[in-house]
């Protein structure tokens, strides 16, 4: 079959199964290299290899809770909805979450996913308290920071090239209700975007809307948000009843592919000048609902296909704190410059490295951006590259599909460890995507 991320880009032919149980992993395991997927909402080509990718979505099933510690125990192919759909009525909540709830767990944990709260909590690997990796031998270990903690950390952000996580344990935070304590705060530039994040440091959640399409004195103009679980008391009293429960959203659907030319530096343009105002007149406080907070974009079923039949690529880097701003503002300025359009553009700041071996978030600022998958749009990204190199950046494996391999080794010097240490475990011959390929993983 065609397969392809969630970026629809690049689109492989490739052979798939479906494994139910553990024996099926064994017999796969049998035939050569392969690569677990779970839901595909990897960008690129992380969770694809042409001759056999896992389809592990029919290993979803919740195998234990402890409501003391709010430790969950589940198969790898249990998704995030799924937990919030079970676990948010009984009050709780994900301690970490990407920006979509469609992702399984052995894909939260081979991306090391992080969220809003990465500079006060880190990122996915902080919840997990064990990981259960099937290798090449098709005996699952189970590996933690206390035993077999060099696998644990291997496969942390390993992008499932250690092994086939077959299920794992992490913990869930508490919460009172399902709204969040919404504060919108639209800045004029990227030194006020930039001292707002700041400023508010000590706020659970953070994040920014930024226009990468405007330049001169607005340049890095911003909306960011800060968020907090709200607690009962917080809520006014006819919201307190039914703290937990939500009407559910209506959700929209994109109907076909748009046209190529929908999105454009005029479109996007009008979208970000009328956003920013919108943003500016609803300044202050809200409470939002669970879900337009986390997961907006989630609200538009297959809202990938904005992009076109063919497909986006998005771009995600991190910048450290001491050349943070003068890197964003250098990206920003020739993004503008060429005039490619990237309305999701998202700014965040992180806090220190994560427990995974190659893991990607570092103190600093990271920057994620969509484009189209144009001669143009393509023709840029070497060029941002660059200047994330100039920068002492590095680059997010979930969201890459077109990274050279050098440019990525180059970026990161961790990685010649961690290739080092699969060929001495026998792992690269047996645990393969087209993205490890591509970047001599």
């Amino acid at each position: 079959m065609i397969l392809s991320g969630w970026g629809r880009y690049p689109r492989l032919d490739v052979t798939v199964t479906s494994p139910r149980a553990e024996g099926d992993l064994r017999a796969a395991l049998a035939t050569g290299p392969v690569i677990a997927r779970g839901n595909g909402r990897a960008y690129g080509d992380s969770a694809i290899n042409p001759r056999l990718t896992l389809d592990m979505r029919g290993m979803n099933r919740m195998l234990a809770f402890d409501p003391a510690s709010g430790q969950l125990t589940a198969e790898a192919g249990v998704t995030l909805d799924a937990v919030i759909n079970s676990f948010l009525p009984r009050g709780w909540f994900p301690m970490v979450t990407p920006g979509t709830r469609y992702v399984t767990l052995g894909g939260m944990i081979a991306a090391d996913v992080h969220g809003k709260n990465h500079h006060r909590d880190g990122a996915f690997g902080t919840c997990l308290d064990w990981v259960e990796v099937m290798g090449q031998d098709g005996i699952p270990r189970r590996a933690s920071l206390t035993k077999n903690d060099d696998l644990f950390r291997a496969t942390l952000g390993g992008m499932g090239l250690t092994g086939i996580i077959t299920r794992a344990a992490f913990r869930l935070r508490p919460v009172e209700t399902a709204w969040i304590r919404q504060r919108t705060i639209p800045t004029p530039d990227l030194d006020a975007t930039i001292e707002a994040f700041e400023t508010h440091a000590d706020a659970t959640y953070s994040v920014a809307w930024i226009d990468c399409l405007t330049r001169g004195a607005g340049l890095g103009r911003s909306v960011v948000t800060l968020g907090e679980h709200a607690t009962r008391a917080d809520l006014p009293p006819s919201m307190r009843p039914a703290a937990l429960a939500l009407p559910p959203r209506r959700r929209l659907r994109v109907p076909m592919d748009a046209p190529a030319a929908a999105l454009n530096r005029h479109t996007v343009r009008a979208f970000n000048h009328l956003y920013h105002r919108r943003a500016t007149a609803q300044a202050g406080e809200a409470f939002v609902g669970w879900e337009e907070y986390f997961y907006p974009l989630d609200a538009i079923l297959d809202w990938n296909r904005i992009y076109g039949r063919r497909g986006f690529v998005q771009y995600q880097c991190v910048l450290p704190p001491a050349t943070a701003r003068a890197g964003l503002r250098t990206l920003i300025d020739r993004i503008a410059e060429a005039g490619q359009a990237s309305f999701l553009a998202v700014l965040k700041r992180m806090g220190p490295e994560g427990l995974g071996q190659i893991g990607f978030p570092m103190e600093g600022y990271t920057l994620a951006l969509d484009f189209p998958a144009s001669p143009d749009a393509l023709a840029l990204l070497p060029a941002l590259d660059d200047i994330v190199l100039a920068h002492s950046g590095r680059f997010y494996l979930a969201k890459d599909a077109r990274l050279p391999a050098t440019t990525l080794h180059r970026a990161d010097p961790r990685l010649q460890g961690f290739r080092a240490t699969r060929e001495a475990a026998g792992q690269a011959r047996h645990f393969a995507s087209h993205q490890s390929e591509r970047l001599g993983l």
